[in-house]
């Protein structure tokens, strides 16, 4: 049936696709990709037409939508990491409903978890973190200030920064409002992709890391005690672990 995915490709590696993701691209007749965000590698050999969003407005996308589906055809709107996460799928999908073009969302890997793997941890440990805050600083799209940053902050939260890392100095005052200069901090650059890097340090460092590394866009900014496992052994575990009696 004629239907449009709004489908989540991973963080960079083509191998981080679901299962589900993978056999509709083999299926999909019309696939709207995000650019550069987009693995080329994932697109290779499929036999659909492939349309490039980046320089498209919102009518234009859903103007191929539209001709696809009324076509009969799949379209899939292929998004880089979790569709859940600022992929601004919202509007297209509003246009979608008022035309009357069914959809489904697929999730996908985001690629704050694939940072998370890379460093070998998790986000959430007990009696340390249990809270995890996903955020950004507003831009050209409307977000949260420097101030709302600093209020997010607290020592038994992790905090995973989006689409800020251009921003590092502002982050680092607005944190150290809160936290503690000693408190971990780490920097993951191109995710998934060959050119990844992670750099680690502590917050009151964040700014000078972010400029002798060079990184200066697609990178995730994670900050929070979680971080220090890598350094000391846990002294708390989870009570899963509890012997059953």
């Amino acid at each position: 049936m004629s239907k449009v995915y709004f489908l989540g490709a991973g963080p960079g590696d083509p191998e981080l696709i679901t299962v589900k993701g993978w056999k509709l691209l083999q299926k999909a007749q019309v696939i709207i990709y995000a650019g550069s965000l987009i693995n080329p590698e994932l697109l290779s050999g499929l036999e659909a037409e492939l349309y490039d969003s980046h320089g498209r407005d919102l009518e234009e996308i859903v103007a191929l939508m539209a001709q696809a589906t009324s076509r009969g055809q799949i379209v899939i709107r292929l998004h880089s990491g979790d569709t859940a996460f600022y992929s601004a799928i919202n509007e297209e999908i509003a246009r979608l409903r008022d035309l009357n073009i069914p959809y489904e969302v697929i999730p996908g890997v985001s690629s704050a978890s694939l940072g998370a793997a890379r460093l070998g941890l998790e986000l959430t440990v007990p009696e340390v973190a249990q809270t995890v805050i996903f955020t950004r600083l507003g831009g050209k799209t409307p977000g949260p200030s420097p101030e709302d940053l600093a209020y997010f902050a607290r020592e038994d939260v992790t905090l995973v920064i989006f689409l800020s890392v251009h921003r590092a100095q502002t982050i680092e005052e607005a944190l150290l409002q809160r936290l503690s200069p000693e408190t971990p901090v780490a920097v993951a650059e191109k995710l998934g992709f060959p050119e990844e890097r992670i750099v680690r340090g502590r917050l009151a460092d964040l700014a000078r890391l972010v400029e002798e590394a060079g990184i200066r866009k697609t990178a995730l900014i994670y900050v929070g005690k979680a971080l220090e496992v890598l350094e000391h052994p846990q002294r708390t575990r989870s009570k899963l672990y509890d012997r059953k009696t």
